[in-house]
């Protein structure tokens, strides 16, 4: 049985003294391969490294995450840009909208999002959207994109049968399910199965952050993956391989430059 964790954040320093066992225990659960997004310019160097180390294992994605996007948002951009060129990355990502927090670059987060949007059309890539207290301004902006885009993941998702369904009317795009699946106050357990196919869900961990049962508290990592797909099988109904087919389909589908690198 193997999967696949389409979202980790492998070349943080929370990794930098024991990533090759974090490697080896992801490989012995059954993760097939790892996918890791960019969150400014100043992480791809990085990325790049660890994927050239684990070439064939790890997957790099570029893209300037919400959180980064401050007044000199269109020189980073520029920048990141002139980047693109590298048929390394297979995604773009991960980018967004966060208003959680404060909205006070709420303007250049819009603009920044709809830029890295385009470019996604332009090069043909998926998008790996993290979007928090923001789903009411992400779907217009989308919905002027969507004939134009390949697909993509909204990842970390935690809303409600609404939102899933709202998200969901973008042909090609896919939730990512992680840890919160398995916290005891998630809604997800009932929600997904009432609204989602199992054909419209991907696996990731987003570790280092929020572990899932039973590792809550601990630092994430991709081996967890493990238990948001046996948590996915018993609320789906389904077994388990069933869930690593159909989620691994889904990925191939999704992410073409796979293809070409297997």
């Amino acid at each position: 049985m193997h999967f696949t964790d389409t979202h980790t954040h492998l070349d943080g320093e929370e990794f930098r003294n024991d990533l090759p066992d974090v490697i080896s225990r992801a490989k012995a659960a059954g993760v097939a391969r790892v996918l890791i997004p960019a969150v400014d310019l100043s992480s791809i160097d990085g990325i790049i490294a660890l994927c050239n180390t684990y070439k064939g294992y790890a997957f790099p994605m570029i893209g300037l995450h919400p959180e980064a996007v401050k007044s000199d948002w269109k020189e980073q951009l520029s920048l990141l840009k002139a980047r693109f060129h590298d048929a390394r990355f297979i995604a773009v990502g991960e980018i967004g909208l966060d208003f959680y927090w404060d909205r006070t670059y709420e303007k250049e987060q819009l603009l920044a999002f709809e830029t890295q949007v385009e470019w996604a059309a332009e090069w043909q890539l998926p998008l790996v959207i993290h979007c928090r207290k923001a789903q009411n301004e992400m779907v217009p902006i989308l919905k002027k994109y969507e004939k134009d885009l390949v697909g993509g993941i909204f990842h970390c998702f935690t809303g409600n049968q609404k939102e899933a369904q709202q998200l969901l009317q973008f042909d090609g795009f896919l939730l990512g399910i992680g840890g919160v699946l398995t916290f005891k106050s998630s809604h997800l357990r009932e929600d997904l199965p009432a609204a989602v196919p199992l054909n419209r869900l991907v696996l990731e961990t987003d570790s280092p952050y929020m572990a899932p049962v039973p590792h809550r508290g601990e630092r994430n990592e991709s081996a967890f993956v493990r238990e948001v797909l046996l948590q996915l099988a018993t609320s789906y109904d389904v077994s388990p391989e069933e869930v690593a087919a159909v989620t691994e389909e889904n990925v191939q589908r999704l992410f073409q430059k796979l293809k070409e690198k297997s």
